[in-house]
């Protein structure tokens, strides 16, 4: 059976969005957190209230961190365990400039000693299950080839490979000829992750390499939140199925943001707008247009109700 996992992304898939996914739609083995990194020495609020153990009791969710020393690494690591946790991802894929100028993320894949550095410290923690989420460089894919001798000995896991540059970010070509020659090189259990958007790209990946391990889907579960359920079943909902789904996935977004967020309808309102970014990209522009436009929650679920003709 295909095992898909959730790849995390920052403003979106938090421990509200991963409990109401799962519980409406399911169809995922594992979900991630978005990366939990040190900021002016200590930890941001917003991901430790997102580890916590009490927001993660009906999803398998892994915590992942971005880090570009050892020093970092470590007390992110010891995180995790104080809440419980026994797995860990470790970020070498992120393109965002802010973290890359701090040699994390894709940027790290520049700087052959200091990932290596980094990444020997997982032997430090042998009761932690160690991951990795990575690219094929920053800037051309012999940075990821000259790590994959040492990868291939490390306890991880397995890898998930996206399948681009970071100075590319999430455009342009995938790479085919970088990905086939790590998928052949890896000795690791090896998951695809990018532009995966319908069941088609998703079976097109599996015959293509039929030994991955599996797959994990970022954007394309955000559009289309039934996506995993419909590979894994290998049933496609029917419209109404789908319509009635995304209502009882939106109606628990809303409750639960509306019982954690502090900041009042406004920003209730603003959270609900961001999962639009992706969500349903083939709907109809102008109602659309209508639901991102709006200045209050009547408005906004009166939008909503529209778009899904309700």
């Amino acid at each position: 059976m295909a095992v898909i996992h959730f790849a995390p992304l920052q403003g979106y898939t938090d421990s509200v969005y991963r409990e109401a996914h799962t519980r409406v739609f399911g169809g995922v083995d594992t979900y991630y957190t978005p990366f939990v990194r040190i900021e002016k020495g200590g930890f941001r609020n917003k991901d430790l209230k997102d580890i916590a153990c009490d927001r993660n009791r009906q999803v398998h969710v892994v915590p992942q961190l971005i880090a570009s020393t050892p020093d970092e690494f470590r007390p992110i690591v010891r995180l995790f365990q104080e809440n419980g946790y026994k797995e860990a991802d470790i970020n070498l894929g992120c393109p965002f400039p802010m973290q890359v100028r701090a040699h994390r993320g894709s940027g790290l894949l520049r700087y052959k000693e200091e990932a290596e550095s980094l990444l020997r410290t997982i032997e430090e923690f042998p009761d932690i299950s160690f991951s990795m989420k990575m690219r094929l460089g920053w800037e051309c894919t012999d940075e990821s080839f000259v790590l994959l001798s040492l990868l291939n000995k490390l306890p991880l896991k397995h890898i998930t490979l996206h399948p681009r540059l970071g100075i590319q970010q999430y455009k342009g070509a995938i790479d085919w000829d970088g990905f086939s020659r790590f998928y052949d090189e890896c000795e690791l259990p090896l998951y695809y992750n990018g532009d995966l958007v319908g069941l088609e790209d998703i079976r097109g990946i599996k015959e293509r390499f039929p030994g991955l391990a599996g797959i994990m889907l970022g954007r394309g579960l955000l559009a289309s939140p039934w996506l995993a359920t419909e590979f894994v079943s290998g049933q496609v909902l029917t419209v109404n199925e789908r319509r009635d789904k995304l209502v009882m996935f939106h109606e628990s977004l809303m409750d639960e943001y509306a019982a954690r967020l502090e900041g009042g309808e406004h920003q209730v309102l603003s959270k609900m707008k961001t999962i639009w970014d992706y969500l349903l990209p083939e709907a109809d522009k102008r109602l659309r247009k209508k639901v991102l436009k709006s200045t209050s929650l009547t408005s906004y679920q009166s939008a909503v109700k529209d778009l899904l003709s309700l």
